[in-house]
């Protein structure tokens, strides 16, 4: 990399340049904000002499996703071979200065802020404000706009004739105003978003899909990963799992093309290599929804114990076009389950990714991984454990082994809706409390006791709020058993039996013990079991039980 390189540029340099295509808005800078009043402020500090900073660019042959649209000013492209200058600093203000001078409309949404109305006071001095947008006071024949300043003929002149020596100083200070740059040369893509970063320590850090989407732009390729990034979300979108974030997706291609997805690894991707794996690795990431779906059946995003979940199954399917069968089958799902009940990617994930993609390369081969980490599946763990909240990945594990059975409706046996809306909160309208905790509440147990896993079935908004409220269970069940004639049977799609459970007793107790036996059940089918997950409960090592599943950010 070369030494930043101060340097001055002419007015007539920096407007030519602007408009030939060489001085360019990275994607990864900002909307363009300024105001018609503060463009005319900056104006104003020019024509009388004051400087105004410092502009930074970077100049490079790299190509990248731009915005072409320089306030609404189609540009064209940087011609071929040659360098562009990409703005790390100062864009608000050389944003400015163009749609100033050219007398620019820009929309902002349902407000057109027009730039050819900022005006010349010619009768203010240096002591006043020279530049302004508002001429309301001003009279007619006092004032030119700041557009008619850089270009005028002899008419104009004469209708100006008295102002003609103050017109003509303020047109020769704008023209010949040197703007101060420092030119960053041929520095790497990571060093420029760095120092964008680093010049902007007030405004919010550049993420790693900004800079990628920078990095990855080709106009020839017609690649532009935001775009193609968005597409995939809407496809997810239709079957509802369109929370899949920027990071998991990044994960999922840089574990292909490298098995390593920490933020260096992804920085260092090859262009060429990250747009041609770009169709495989999206299919992948559908074929694994699909999996998720069909075979373990969670309906939706918001359910998964972890977005980074699906980095090891798109890889997986990446390299493996059919579902799979048999072993693979079998070894997968062992795989899903630990690491969604043993709060494996609560901390270090990407690390821990690219040591699972290595388990992942087993089951491909039909071996059977080593883990390093216990699952107690005694009901005994899930009831000094189970306290609800909606965010844990041991919650979501056991969620996800309810929505499994497909609930039914306790009313008439319809299958109950799960929404990616629905699920954002504990309380949401899809959770239920089979002993209502305003029921437990009147009975002495506070939210430590009714608040658990053991205590939740999924259910419509409906049936929740309207139907149930704060009633005893042997309130409500006696009523639906008189409107459902087939209740029992819908009842063990909530993973309830009716009878010897303590519901006709309102024994919560029993109800609660009853419910992890079964839940413990349901976990070691999911599992092949070892000798160290049946000593789990005097040794267990779960990372991070209680903290949020929430997804690492890069």
């Amino acid at each position: 990399m070369h030494l930043p390189e101060p340097k001055n540029l002419p007015y007539k340099a920096l407007l030519a340049d602007i408009e030939k295509g060489l001085i360019k808005i990275p994607q990864f800078q900002r909307d363009y904000v300024w105001s018609k009043d503060r463009a005319a402020g900056l104006i104003d500090s020019i024509l009388k002499g004051y400087p105004i900073g410092t502009f930074i660019t970077w100049k490079t042959k790299e190509a990248l996703r731009v915005v072409k649209d320089l306030g609404g000013v189609e540009l064209p492209p940087v011609p071929d071979g040659d360098f562009a200058e990409y703005v790390l600093d100062g864009q608000q203000r050389m944003t400015s200065l163009f749609c100033a001078l050219k007398g620019v409309q820009i929309n902002r949404g349902k407000k057109v802020d027009d730039f050819s109305e900022i005006y010349i006071d010619l009768n203010a001095d240096e002591h006043q404000q020279i530049v302004l947008t508002d001429i309301s006071e001003l009279e007619e024949g006092s004032y030119i706009k700041l557009k008619d300043l850089i270009s005028f003929d002899l008419n104009f002149l004469q209708k100006y004739q008295q102002f003609f020596p103050k017109i003509t100083e303020y047109s020769q200070t704008l023209q010949g105003y040197n703007f101060s740059l420092i030119e960053v040369k041929e520095a790497p893509l990571d060093v420029a978003t760095e120092i964008f970063t680093r010049i902007n320590v007030g405004g919010k850090p550049l993420s790693l899909f900004e800079i990628m989407v920078a990095k990855t732009f080709d106009a020839n390729e017609e690649f532009d990963l935001s775009e193609k990034f968005e597409a995939l979300v809407d496809r997810l979108r239709e079957v509802g799992y369109d929370t899949i974030s920027d990071a998991t997706v990044l994960q999922t291609v840089s574990l292909v093309i490298g098995k390593e997805c920490k933020r260096q690894n992804i920085l260092r991707l090859d262009k060429k290599r990250f747009i041609e794996e770009w169709p495989k690795v999206a299919d992948a990431i559908e074929a694994a929804v699909d999996y998720f779906r069909g075979y373990y059946r969670i309906p939706v995003s918001r359910l998964l114990p972890y977005n980074s979940l699906l980095a090891p199954f798109a890889y997986f399917f990446y390299h493996h076009k059919d579902k799979p069968l048999e072993n693979k089958q079998l070894f997968l799902e062992d795989f899903l389950w630990r690491v969604s009940l043993g709060g494996r990617y609560s901390s270090s994930v990407e690390g821990k990714l690219a040591q699972d993609v290595k388990r992942i390369d087993k089951i491909l081969q039909e071996q059977q991984p080593d883990y390093d980490w216990k699952i107690d599946t005694s009901a005994q763990f899930i009831q000094e454990n189970g306290w609800f909240n909606a965010g844990r990945s041991y919650i979501k594990a056991l969620l996800c082994i309810l929505a499994y059975q497909e609930p039914k409706s306790f009313i008439d046996g319809s299958i109950v809706h799960i929404s990616n809306d629905w699920l954002k909160r504990a309380n949401s309208r899809n959770y239920h409390h089979y002993f209502p905790r305003a029921y437990l509440r009147k009975q002495g147990l506070g939210d430590e006791h009714s608040n658990h896993i053991a205590n939740i079935t999924i259910v419509d908004d409906f049936l929740n709020k309207r139907k149930i409220g704060a009633q005893a269970p042997s309130a409500y069940m006696r009523k639906f058993t008189e409107q459902n004639s087939d209740l029992k049977a819908h009842m063990k799609t909530h993973l309830i039996e009716l009878e010897a459970w303590g519901i006709w007793d309102d024994d919560y107790d029993t109800f609660l013990t009853k419910r992890c036996e079964v839940l413990s059940e349901e976990i070691r089918k999911r599992l092949v079991l070892r000798e160290q997950d049946k000593n789990a409960h005097q040794s267990v090592n779960i990372e991070d039980l209680d903290e949020l599943a929430l997804e690492a950010d890069l």
